[in-house]
């Protein structure tokens, strides 16, 4: 199976702050990994390196056969498939769904005067209506619901049929009933052979999909824990990870974490 991502002893400092350190990893077509680790663990920094935005201070990072610093990043990105808050917060509110998912096509947020052909529009109809959200391609991005963005981010992602698709905390500011809803798309996508490698990051167990192979574990920068998901998922690890004495839970493919009562982690 071929080698999407390889991170060798990546360090990401910035001033005198390691944000990452010495991560080793690898992402291969058809995975679907989870990266979970607390406030301040280095996620978001993994995140903007899997995704060609930022470049190792030392070791060598690899994306999709390219290593970073000897490739051009704009033609390396439109290769990945990345949802995030930044990202929306930069989607004109005032587009329609069909715009923002159509874009993609040419890796770009906010239409201009490009100009897109009828496999553009049923394509982006298509992915719409695959993660749910078919209803809304003449609604204004404005006006949706915040699981609603959630889910027409996920189509736009989709659009340029990326070789990887990054989810960053697509999970957070939903209630329960939009979570829910969020995780049922996103086990569907990951049971879906013709998907591209996925990355989700989060906080939460619970937000981690039925489907999902590996699980990969930050804190403090530095991997905790990293490998299948039936190997790394264990209340040991959890409460290295974040600090706390947690224990697990699984019910029906979904995981559960709670602090172990009457008990303490001096981490």
């Amino acid at each position: 199976m071929n080698t999407v991502l390889e991170l060798a002893d990546v360090t990401v400092r910035r001033g005198q702050a390691t944000l990452l350190d010495s991560v080793t990893w690898t992402v291969s077509e058809g995975d679907r990994w989870v990266v979970l680790g607390a406030n301040g663990a280095g996620k978001t920094t993994l995140v903007q390196l899997c995704s060609a935005h930022l470049h190792p201070t030392s070791g060598t990072a690899s994306i999709l056969g390219e290593q970073l610093g000897a490739v051009d990043v704009f033609e390396l990105r439109p290769r990945i498939g990345y949802t995030s808050a930044a990202v929306a917060e930069r989607i004109p509110r005032e587009e329609l769904v069909r715009d923002v998912v159509v874009s993609a096509s040419y890796g770009i947020v906010g239409r201009w005067r490009e100009q897109y052909d009828t496999l553009d529009h049923d394509r982006a109809r298509d992915l719409l209506v695959e993660v749910g959200a078919g209803r809304l391609l003449d609604r204004t991005f404005g006006t949706l619901s915040e699981g609603e963005r959630k889910r027409v981010q996920i189509a736009r992602a989709l659009m340029a049929d990326p070789e990887l698709l990054i989810l960053d905390e697509p999970a957070a500011g939903l209630d329960l009933g939009g979570r829910e809803d969020l995780v049922s798309t996103m086990s569907l996508l990951a049971t879906d052979s013709t998907a591209p490698a996925i990355i989700l990051v989060s906080h939460h167990v619970e937000e981690v999909p039925p489907g999902f192979t590996h699980a990969l574990m930050l804190r403090a920068g530095r991997v905790v824990a990293s490998g299948p998901l039936g190997e790394v998922m264990t209340a040991e690890n959890l409460t290295a990870t974040f600090g706390m004495a947690l224990q697990l839970s699984v019910d029906d493919g979904r995981f559960a974490a709670r602090r172990r009562a009457g008990r303490r982690f001096a981490g």
